[in-house]
């Protein structure tokens, strides 16, 4: 398994978002563009970058400067816990509103409003598990 965050781990988690249907399909179906970033709590700078475009994710890898529209952070502790266990609907509120999932970019409270992001976004977690990560 790759480092979570890696290069590597950001273009596993590129290809099994590309190949899941109900993530990529449905946000293609309203025109998702993003640059979507992701690290831990404690840094100032996100780790790994994700590029979407109409629903495909385009680029992957390490974080290079990019602004983002979301930036998602949270504990390593936290972060693997949910790579192994997965993180549901109900859990990502809970988490969110905990303190644990963090948005430094982005309307956590909006997109989860909205059936048609809060659906594949809860599912890229899931494609998180079935990647794994050291």
């Amino acid at each position: 398994m790759a480092e979570l965050f890696s290069a590597e781990w950001m273009n596993q988690l590129k290809d099994a978002w590309n190949a899941e249907p109900e993530v990529r399909d449905r946000l293609a179906e309203i025109g998702f563009d993003s640059v979507i970033t992701c690290g831990f709590k404690d840094e100032d700078q996100p780790r790994g970058i994700f590029v979407v475009e109409q629903g495909e994710c385009v680029r992957a890898g390490d974080y290079a400067g990019e602004a983002p529209d979301w930036d998602m952070r949270a504990s390593r502790a936290d972060w693997m816990k949910w790579v192994e266990k997965g993180l549901g609907m109900a859990g990502m509120g809970t988490a969110f509103a905990m303190g644990k999932l963090k948005f430094k970019h982005g309307d956590f409270k909006a997109m989860i409003k909205d059936p048609r992001m809060a659906g594949p976004f809860v599912k890229s977690f899931g494609l998180m598990q079935k990647i794994g990560a050291d």
